[in-house]
């Protein structure tokens, strides 16, 4: 899904749709193939399924690996409301408070996807999936031996509960993915139906079919908004075991878990203990990885990469450094400039804004060369848009000509490349140049617009690595006039101020889906969302070619067209430059205690490595730790 959500330079990690109709429900060529009125175990948005419906597990899974330890770690992804600097709830399905990163794993869903594919479910809760004749509903049978951490079953009447419970009073981003929920009917105790209306898309009502559920009974005498300093009791393989609001979590495993031997399940989440750590500053967290209180870290400091990570147990051999190929899934950093205040509306200033930010020198000397410097917001994927456009795309750009920047037609938008002296004079008048055309002239040492109002940009975060990244780029943008600086605040304030689109610009680091919808892509760059609470649309853009575009794409019946559509799309965002992309990286860098077992060969669409991962007893005995 999507930790939702941030201007970290961890990842927030969206994994599912999360917004809801513009394109219609239409029959494709994909879709078409689809039996309906035939119990299935598993759907997939376009083509065929990997697995079969006797796979005993899914390959990247390791079932002949041992199973118990402890994985302690600091996380380096998370959804929803959830923060990995603190916590003060444990309700992460509400838009308020910080919830622990790992609570999701409380909780099934009816279905399920696949790590190791870009856009197949499989039944998890439910034990099979019917399609309707009309293909716009969706008939599960539950499995009967599915049950709460209470000991109750599952029910039917528990799945019309949490659906209906998520569209009127859950998480803004979960509310819009169930926006198109039509009716959702207990059929009986084992039996529930899910139609979507006509506006929903396909791809878009398989993102909404892997929503947690909750049990009734529980909110007999509870309200849901309300319900934050204990575990909502979920079906799921973990449950919480201890806890202490803003330092730790333990997530200890269910030893009644229903599913534990079911194909879905098995070789998968082998520690019978997951530790998560809080720590608002990145360098305790480094000392407690040191120490060996955290057992796996992930490193998004290159300085700390290049420099911190010469300690003994390293020297000797008990931590292992390396780096694992990143995922096939688009991923962005970006900088978003808030469109909501005017001065930041006309692209020819993101564009003068973007050209003062001189990566090369960065990347030379703060970065010690580690990272690349990203053209798209979805960096790392089939969608990146390169050259001229496709005769196929140009099929979707020419409609919107005179709608979308002229340079679209022409080759696509790239980075401009500094000379790296940290004051590339030519791109800084060029940056100059495009500010006066936008109506702003230097009055001095000053950027002014013509009633005599300066520039203003707070770069707002709640962290000390970027204020080292990026002093030099804020100094040279007061170089050029404008009154520009860093303002550094705590999460939780950054956090509010964020939810209410008070800033000039943020900083936004995310991965999407490996099969983007409508739902998705509106929450980021659509109409719909630029002043949705909880939406991911910092920036406030809003435009109908934009719009149209994304609606293209999630109306896509096979891959070939979702591609298209996200080149054609990518290539609009490129030249508009509503998110300035940032600093990225292709491969994950990490460090380790030896003490833990692992395939080589990662899946391709996701690496959450406390699932995947296993602990070593022979090499956790000859490790010293602390």
């Amino acid at each position: 899904m999507a930790t939702a959500l941030t201007s970290l330079t961890r990842r927030r990690f969206t994994q599912l749709a999360l917004a809801a109709g513009a394109a219609p429900l239409l029959p494709g060529a994909a879709f078409a193939e689809v039996p309906t009125e035939t119990p299935l175990h598993g759907l997939s948005a376009f083509g065929d399924l990997k697995y079969g419906p006797d796979y005993t597990h899914f390959d990247y899974a390791s079932p002949e690996a041992p199973v118990g330890g402890q994985m302690n770690l600091a996380v380096s992804n998370w959804i929803l409301n959830q923060s990995p600097e603190t916590f003060d709830t444990l309700n992460t399905f509400v838009l308020q408070g910080n919830a622990p990163p790992r609570i999701e794993s409380l909780y099934d869903g009816l279905m399920l996807g696949s790590m190791d594919e870009p856009d197949a479910i499989y039944c998890a809760l439910a034990e099979s999936v019917t399609l309707s004749e009309d293909r716009h509903g969706f008939t599960f049978r539950l499995r009967p031996e599915a049950r709460f951490s209470t000991g109750a079953p599952v029910t039917a009447d528990d799945v019309v509960f949490s659906y209906e419970t998520l569209k009127e009073e859950g998480h803004p981003s979960l509310q819009v993915t169930l926006r198109e929920l039509d009716e959702i009917v207990a059929v009986d105790p084992a039996t529930v139906r899910i139609r979507f209306t006509e506006r929903q898309s396909y791809q878009d009502a398989l993102g909404a079919l892997s929503l947690p559920i909750m049990p009734r009974a529980y909110f007999a005498d509870r309200e849901f908004a309300r319900v934050g300093r204990e575990g909502i009791p979920g079906s799921g393989r973990f449950e919480v075991s201890r806890f202490e609001f803003g330092r730790f979590i333990e997530y200890r495993k269910r030893p009644d878990y229903w599913a534990k031997d079911l194909p879905f399940s098995r070789g998968l989440d082998l520690f019978e203990t997951l530790r998560i750590e809080f720590f608002r500053d990145r360098q305790p967290a480094l000392e407690a990885f040191k120490k060996g209180i955290i057992t796996f870290r992930e490193e998004f400091t290159s300085k700390a990469w290049a420099t911190e990570y010469d300690f003994p147990a390293v020297a000797r051999g008990d931590v292992v450094k390396r780096e694992f190929p990143g995922e096939k899934r688009p991923k962005f950093q970006c900088w978003a400039l808030n469109q909501r205040r005017e001065r930041f509306a006309d692209s020819r200033v993101r564009h003068a804004i973007n050209m003062c930010f001189d990566f090369e020198w960065t990347n030379a000397n703060l970065m010690f060369g580690q990272r690349i410097h990203s053209n798209s917001p979805f960096q790392g994927s089939d969608f990146v848009a390169k050259g001229t456009p496709s005769a196929a795309e140009l099929a979707l750009l020419e409609p919107l000509r005179g709608r979308v920047p002229e340079e679209v037609f022409g080759e696509v938008w790239v980075q401009p490349v500094s000379d790296g002296s940290g004051l590339d004079r030519a791109l800084l008048r060029q940056a100059t140049t495009l500010f006066a055309e936008a109506g702003w002239r230097l009055d001095g040492r000053r950027m002014v617009n013509a009633a005599g109002e300066s520039f203003r940009l707070e770069f707002l975060t709640f962290g000390q690595e970027q204020e080292r990244v990026y002093a030099k780029f804020i100094d040279t943008l007061r170089r050029i006039g404008l009154d520009a600086s860093i303002r550094l605040v705590d999460p939780a304030q950054y956090q509010d101020r964020v939810n209410r689109f008070d800033y000039d610009m943020i900083l936004a680091a995310f991965s999407l889906s490996p099969t983007p919808t409508w739902e998705g892509l509106t929450l980021f760059f659509g109409s719909d969302a630029r002043d949705r609470p909880g939406a991911y649309n910092y920036p406030g853009m809003a435009d109908e070619a934009v719009d149209t575009l994304i609606a293209a794409a999630g109306a896509a019946d096979n891959r070939n067209d979702l591609t298209t559509a996200m080149r054609a799309l990518d290539r609009v965002l490129r030249w508009r430059l509503d998110w300035l992309p940032n600093i990225g990286s292709d491969v994950h860098r990490a460090a380790f205690w030896d003490i833990f077992g692992f395939k080589e060969t990662k899946p391709d669409y996701a690496w959450p490595i406390e699932r995947l991962w296993w602990l070593d007893a022979a090499k956790a005995e000859s490790v010293q730790r602390g």
